[in-house]
């Protein structure tokens, strides 16, 4: 039998949460976003998924919850429950989707462009309050080894789903 030593790649055979990818990922992923969801709401009394939402919609004028949920991996209510709340503050209006009925498309109001404008800077100010320590090149291996764990995953899944 070949140890985890020789083994190039090998993962480790004894489960240690804090050497466990997954929670470290989760952990840190839940750090900067408690960060980013106090600086949010304090600043601009915007939750996370509030965020979200306006800043999807900033970059898709016109787009659907349903597509809110799939692009940003936010479930129906949450992006319901975030939809209602930024319409009641007058950010967001809904007009009727010509393409499907059962839906709406979501723009930003007046309003809702004045607060992305405002929060937008404040968002790139905390990104790069996190990762302006790294080199570009770090942050691009970064960013391309995230996009591979999500075709990762999604492989998986669908191998789960299959067997």
């Amino acid at each position: 039998m070949v140890s985890n030593a020789t083994v190039p790649n090998a993962m480790p055979r004894d489960l240690i949460l804090d050497r466990f990818l997954p929670y470290r990922l989760s952990y840190t992923s839940n750090l900067v976003s408690d960060a980013i969801a106090d600086t949010y709401k304090s600043l601009f009394g915007l939750s996370i998924p509030e965020w979200r939402l306006v800043a999807l919609i900033a970059e898709r004028e016109g787009i659907t919850q349903q597509e809110i949920g799939a692009l940003s991996r936010m479930d129906k209510v949450t992006v319901s429950r975030a939809a209602i709340a930024l319409a009641d503050r007058g950010l967001i209006e809904r007009q009727p989707n010509p393409a499907d009925k059962r839906s709406q498309l979501l723009t930003l109001s007046e309003a809702g462009r004045a607060l992305y404008a405002s929060v937008a800077p404040k968002a790139l100010e905390m990104e790069h309050a996190v990762f302006g320590r790294f080199s570009q090149a770090e942050l691009d291996a970064f960013t391309a080894m995230l996009r591979r764990i999500d075709a990762a995953v999604l492989d998986a899944a669908d191998d789960y789903r299959a067997g």
